[in-house]
């Protein structure tokens, strides 16, 4: 059962290569027009109130652990900012080495400085933990390697956890070991948000470990606040965040810039919020922090809540941070588990089973989901049966200048994902 990255749907001359330890790079990333200013084309940053929200915090105190690909700490918006981390495989490499450019853009959204015209994180002032989940697909089953990815985290110091990698094939009852590792997380107060996949207009599977109790799933909106076609819906959706058209460096060579989307980068800004909050309450339990995400993420214009589309609505940092909204409540209750919130929950559904029930977003949400894609249709081919970890990056790929290629995306067979 192996784990793919949740990346972005390409076309290219050839399907990527298989990382290794049930992780399968899905960036979308193709050859791009010569390297820019990056952060000028991050207009996401202007529309969710970033340069106001840095006088009140800038994720300062908070470490973020990049559960992924590995981070290229060299890159000058990230240097002096990543930590040492670990490769969590049996076949362990330098987690500072990254072979796809998935784990360092995602490292990038959450804490890059923008530093030579490079990303601009929305949390600047954090640190980043790497955690690198790509090694033998022959050594590494994609349960242990997660397992000890994330109690690897826990243990050195990450207060939240990003895993913008999951598997889009399984049972729940095949990730144990993950189950267990994300309840020592929650008990050691941290807050683990994953990517749900970008499956939502092929065959939606659930992705895992965005499936898993406990940890919040993250789906991708684009810029009118629409679901994202790709954006995988369903029970693990949690919240939903910015996750389509979004700047970064090309992974196949990080001197070039494109526009990519998914719910990696999705789940990298939802990352992002909560260290922006964190870091301004740094007495608030994991418990509160996502209470108060949740509280005042904007909701669903209509339907059940939480909607299998859009969770509990997409994260909005700047209701917290400039307006002083949303109440903390108790510290020990998980307010995901617990469905606080839920509009009309199920009576047959205990918390422990599901985070969100398969309420229905807007109309117009559900079928911008289920809308053929115009900007960026791609094809997918079956990916085998292998235990490996895929990203879960972009859904759409679009690259800034003249487009040379896509890259086909390996997303069948039990393969974890980047969003």
């Amino acid at each position: 059962m192996p784990f793919q990255k949740y990346g972005a749907r390409r076309r290219s001359l050839s399907a990527l290569a298989t990382l290794g330890a049930g992780l399968m790079a899905v960036g979308g990333i193709a050859p791009a027009a010569a390297a820019q200013d990056i952060s000028s084309q991050q207009w996401y940053l202007k529309d969710m109130q970033a340069d106001d929200m840095w006088k009140v915090s800038k994720g300062k105190g908070i470490t973020v652990a990049v559960i992924d690909t590995g981070v290229n700490a060299s890159l000058p918006e990230l240097r002096d900012n990543v930590l040492e981390g670990k490769d969590a495989s049996n076949t362990p490499t330098d987690p500072h080495q990254d072979a796809t450019g998935h784990g360092t853009n995602m490292a990038a959204l959450i804490a890059g400085s923008g530093a030579g015209g490079g990303i601009r994180g929305l949390a600047p002032e954090a640190k980043i933990l790497p955690v690198k989940v790509v090694g033998d697909p022959k050594a590494d089953a994609a349960d242990p390697l997660m397992a000890r990815a994330i109690r690897y985290a826990v243990d050195h110091g990450s207060r939240v956890l990003n895993v913008s990698f999951g598997t889009i094939a399984g049972q729940r009852k095949n990730f144990t070991k993950s189950q267990s590792a994300v309840n020592y997380a929650l008990k050691k107060g941290a807050l683990i948000f994953a990517a749900v996949g970008n499956n939502g207009d092929k065959d939606n599977l659930p992705g895992y470990p965005a499936s898993l109790p406990g940890v919040v799933g993250v789906g991708a909106i684009n810029k009118q606040g629409k679901v994202a076609r790709f954006s995988t819906h369903g029970d693990s959706v949690g919240l939903v965040a910015l996750g389509d058209k979004i700047a970064e460096r090309c992974e196949k060579d990080l001197d070039q810039t494109c526009i990519s989307g998914g719910t990696s980068q999705a789940t990298a800004i939802t990352s992002a919020s909560a260290a922006l909050i964190w870091s301004k309450h740094p007495k608030w339990t994991n418990n509160q922090v996502l209470r108060v995400m949740m509280q005042t993420a904007a909701k669903p214009k209509t339907g059940d809540i939480p909607s299998s589309y859009l969770g509990y609505g997409s994260v909005r940092p700047r209701k917290v941070l400039l307006d002083g909204e949303g109440d903390p409540g108790p510290a020990n209750t998980n307010p995901l588990l617990a469905r606080e919130g839920a509009t009309k929950p199920k009576p047959s559904e205990s918390a422990s089973q599901s985070a969100g029930d398969a309420s229905q977003p807007p109309a117009s949400d559900e079928q911008a989901a289920k809308k053929p894609a115009t900007e960026a249709k791609a094809s997918d081919d079956d990916g085998g049966n292998t235990t490996l970890w895929v990203a879960l990056g972009a859904g759409v790929v679009v690259v800034v200048g003249a487009a040379v290629a896509f890259t086909v995306v390996r997303r069948r067979g039990g393969t974890m994902a980047r969003p």
